[in-house]
């Protein structure tokens, strides 16, 4: 795949809906290797910007550009979304399956999956035998099984404590940083610490309409150092981000009342 343009982009896109105002237009490019964090106030339309990127959400109008190959975008939703029947391995080699791999290569890239994500050993877990940290690497394990250009990550680690998340977040880079070749990465999050740490670039959207209202720059390469969040350039620019949000927020309120 040569880099000559986005591995994803939406160009003046508008989503209308039947009770609300339109979302957009909706303008973002996203380069091939990139991570990218989205965040907005809730209803902002960061899920539908995932959505249209992903395929699964049709724009009224503008163009949306999907460049990664057939079958090599992956998907992780806010819930690990498993087969409740399925151990570990059987989940995580299901896209495989689906896209017709013979069932011992799905089997054995699942296990390999797997063992990236620190679950080498419990491959023969059922979802109910997993924490919510565990269910959700097996989520991730699946989203990577097909060595995606495109990962999209939809508030995944939300509902996990803080040290899970954290950990989370450092292997994600760890995987990210080892592929070959890298793929773009768009997350989605509430946290602006989160979204600061994880990723390249921070795209705040409109607490009304979800058009991009600042595209930050984070400081610094990825994988991030040891002790990263004490360092005052990633504390400044976690400001710089709560307060474009806050005035996008602060904006949609006036315009509202």
């Amino acid at each position: 795949m040569a880099d000559t343009g986005p591995i994803a982009a939406l160009d003046q896109v508008v989503v209308d809906w039947p009770s609300r105002a339109p979302l957009g237009p909706l303008d973002l490019s996203v380069a091939p290797g990139e991570i990218v964090a989205l965040v907005g106030a809730s209803g902002a339309g960061k899920s539908t910007t995932l959505r249209l990127l992903a395929g699964l959400e049709q724009a009224s109008s503008g163009r949306v550009i999907r460049a990664a190959a057939p079958g090599r975008t992956g998907f992780v939703f806010q819930s690990p979304t498993l087969m409740p029947w399925a151990d570990a391995q059987a989940n995580v080699a299901l896209p495989l399956e689906l896209s017709g791999a013979p069932k011992a290569e799905a089997r054995a890239r699942a296990a390999e999956a797997l063992t990236a994500v620190g679950l080498g050993q419990r491959l023969t877990a059922r979802p109910a035998q997993l924490s919510g940290g565990m269910a959700m690497r097996v989520s991730l394990a699946r989203a990577l099984v097909t060595r995606p250009d495109l990962l999209l990550l939809d508030e995944p680690f939300a509902a996990l404590d803080s040290v899970t998340r954290r950990r989370l977040i450092e292997d994600l880079h760890a995987l990210w940083a080892v592929a070959a070749p890298r793929p773009a990465i768009v997350f989605v999050t509430h946290d602006v610490e989160e979204a600061v740490y994880l990723a390249q670039r921070v795209v705040v959207l409109d607490a009304a309409s979800g058009r991009p209202v600042a595209d930050l720059n984070t400081p610094g390469a990825a994988p991030r150092p040891d002790h990263w969040r004490a360092d005052p350039a990633y504390r400044q620019t976690v400001e710089a981000v709560a307060d474009a949000l806050a005035a996008s927020m602060a904006t949609s309120a006036q315009a509202a009342s």
